[in-house]
């Protein structure tokens, strides 16, 4: 199994996940035109998709799913509360899941939805399991939960929010409503608790980490590294770190 991002940050969200002969799509937050031109830098053509998973229905991460599906025939998954919010109609495909429902198989991939805290209606998030190797995903989540540990304990790769540095947040230019949402239990996690949730996970069994949803004006990705190193220096070598305008390279699960 492998996985890239096509972008990662608050201007839009998607992540490519191959297993076998299976590609899926978690989330896009991007236009048609740019999620396409996107894709064919990662050697993908849209229509090859087999599926879009969603996690939550902010637009960073929605807005360019139904246009995308409808374009090129691909079936949706996503919990009742996110799409009920979505304001999308008409979309063919759609397969309506619950966010502590039971997994599913999509092609090769398993597919293991689990909730997460976030202000959205029915946020989730997912563990994807191909050829006997597990990639968790967490982003867009205001803390960790003991549900959440677990869920991630056993994965081999790790797709995680380092959204703000909370000295930065905290003297940045957001109004103080903002911080609040940003830094409370329904935002995002900020580098200190993606870093403390590494350290509680056995991340020497780690092959890769993908550090995502870092905010341009909240956190700087010096920040983010040196908080996730703190824990263990030589996950250095298997670090990486998501970039808002252009996709990240495959890495391998």
């Amino acid at each position: 199994m492998r996985f890239a991002t096509l972008g990662s940050g608050s201007r839009g969200n998607a992540l490519l996940v191959a297993g076998g002969g299976t590609r899926l799509l978690v989330d896009c937050g991007f236009g048609l035109r740019e999620t396409e031109r996107r894709l064919a830098l990662l050697g993908v053509g849209a229509g090859h998709l087999q599926g879009i998973l969603v996690t939550h229905e902010h637009s960073d991460h929605l807005r360019g799913v139904a246009v995308l599906a409808r374009r090129h025939g691909i079936p949706i998954w996503a919990t009742n509360g996110t799409w009920g919010r979505s304001r999308e109609a008409g979309v063919e495909w759609l397969q309506l899941i619950s966010s502590t429902g039971p997994g599913f198989q999509v092609g090769d991939i398993r597919v293991d939805p689990f909730p997460i805290p976030h202000d959205a209606r029915e946020p989730c998030h997912y563990v994807l399991e191909s050829g006997g190797r597990r990639l968790g995903l967490l982003t867009d989540a205001g803390h960790v939960t003991p549900h959440i540990r677990h869920r991630l304990g056993e994965c081999d790769a790790l797709v995680l929010e380092c959204n703000h540095d909370a000295e930065m947040l905290r003297r940045g230019p957001y109004p103080p409503f903002l911080r609040a949402r940003v830094g409370g239990n329904f935002g995002h996690l900020g580098n200190h608790q993606a870093a403390e949730l590494v350290d509680q996970l056995p991340h020497r069994r780690l092959t890769r980490l993908l550090l995502a949803h870092l905010s341009e004006k909240n956190n700087h990705p010096d920040l983010a590294r040196q908080a996730i190193l703190a824990v263990d220096a030589s996950l250095a070598e298997r670090l990486t770190l998501a970039h808002q305008d252009h996709p990240s390279p495959w890495l391998s699960v």
